[in-house]
């Protein structure tokens, strides 16, 4: 079967939050919130920072397996803690997700990002890869944090000239990191609102 990922809503060049399970040395498994960058109907890549059980599995097995789902407590379990043993499939994926993709892996090297606001230059790895199998388990788009962003631009917008000094500068800085991940992650319309809403707040007199 052709794989394309536009069937769950991923389109290339845009950023998708998912969780990356994968096994561990002992054969138990990995869950992990990451980032999923699309780079075309079957190939994706994702930036790992050093040190984390996913990429050191990813480099010694060169495969991992990406869940999409909506459920807050899967992403929450995953991230503070690990998910159960009981909470994962034979295969890898995760129980009762939505839908989930195989990747073997194509290249994998270090990362320089100059711009990033991590303050450890060079302690991730790109990892490049192609999707070998998707499962879909029901309808499903994959999330994009982006669109959440605008609305949450949105709403400290609509209040920002009733509150007072200290809120505004706080939202005036959110602002300012919205924009910077949206133009990163989000799609044309995403990046569009963040604009239209920036100038809006420049008419203000605010300096963004």
């Amino acid at each position: 079967m052709e794989i394309d990922l536009t069937k769950i809503g991923m389109f290339k060049g845009q950023q998708y939050e998912t969780i990356i399970t994968t096994a561990n040395m002992d054969g138990s498994l990995n869950a992990a919130p990451i980032g999923i960058l699309c780079r075309g109907n079957n190939e994706v890549m994702c930036r790992i920072f050093k040190g984390s059980h996913t990429l050191e599995n990813i480099i010694e097995q060169k495969e991992f397996t990406v869940n999409i789902t909506q459920n807050p407590e899967l992403f929450t379990w995953s991230l503070l803690d690990n998910l159960e043993a009981d909470d994962f499939n034979e295969n890898k994926s995760i129980k009762d997700v939505d839908c989930y993709f195989k990747c073997e892996v194509k290249n994998i090297k270090e990362a320089v990002k100059q711009s990033d606001p991590i303050k450890k230059k060079g302690e991730a790895n790109v990892i490049k890869a192609d999707v070998t199998e998707l499962i879909i388990n029901k309808p499903v788009k994959a999330y994009n944090r982006a669109f959440s962003y605008v609305i949450e631009c949105l709403a400290n917008f609509s209040i920002i000239d009733i509150v007072d000094d200290e809120k505004r500068k706080y939202y005036l800085d959110s602002f300012k990191e919205a924009y910077r991940v949206v133009k990163k992650v989000g799609s044309k319309k995403d990046k569009e609102a963040m604009d239209k809403i920036k100038s809006k707040l420049n008419e203000k007199g605010y300096d963004i």
